[in-house]
């Protein structure tokens, strides 16, 4: 029974941590990075297709991207579709190709991001805590129902809290490398 819950619990915690990381995936360093086009919708024979199904994205250099239509006959579609995701960059169309330059992030700005941020890691804590909240429920009522003794409860209570608390150590760890790269120049 308890295998069972852990693993629920693991899973739900593995699924905030992975959502932490897609959410600060998209957080522009001032650096390209791919990852920072995947809300950009192309509207392809009438159909919003994300970008990297459309065209081919690279970073030639660590300050522009490379946006490479797989037909010729989008790449209006792909200029217009970056203008309209705001992304705070220009889209260069020379014909064949969409270039893209990540501008720098002045201090103030990083610092303002650095405090969004914090307010994600913080959302991924609560989603944490959450999953052990719902794993201790359940093993109390186990105990209530009496399928469990009060010493099994105790143990896999504690179980459970060092789970959240390396969980928790991984939010914290991730959080602080996504602050050292913004904060970095």
């Amino acid at each position: 029974m308890f295998e069972s819950l852990k693993e629920q619990t693991e899973q739900s915690m593995h699924k905030s941590l992975n959502s932490l990381n897609d959410e600060l995936k998209k957080v522009r360093t001032g650096r390209a990075n791919i990852n920072m086009l995947d809300s950009v919708k192309v509207n392809y024979y009438g159909n919003p297709s994300p970008l990297n199904q459309v065209a081919s994205v690279s970073c030639p250099d660590s300050k522009t991207f490379l946006v490479a239509p797989w037909e010729a006959s989008i790449l209006k579609d792909i200029e217009a579709a970056l203008i309209k995701a705001n992304l705070g960059m220009a889209p260069q169309n020379d014909g064949k190709v969409i270039r893209l330059k990540v501008p720098e992030l002045t201090e103030e700005r990083r610092k303002d991001m650095v405090k969004s941020i914090k307010k994600t890691v913080e959302d991924a804590r609560v989603s944490v805590r959450k999953a052990r909240k719902d794993a201790n429920d359940n093993i109390k009522q186990s105990q209530k129902s009496k399928d469990i003794g009060e010493d099994e409860e105790k143990v896999f209570l504690e179980k459970i809290q060092s789970l959240t608390d390396d969980f928790i150590k991984k939010v914290d760890a991730i959080a602080e490398a996504k602050e050292k790269e913004l904060l970095t120049f």
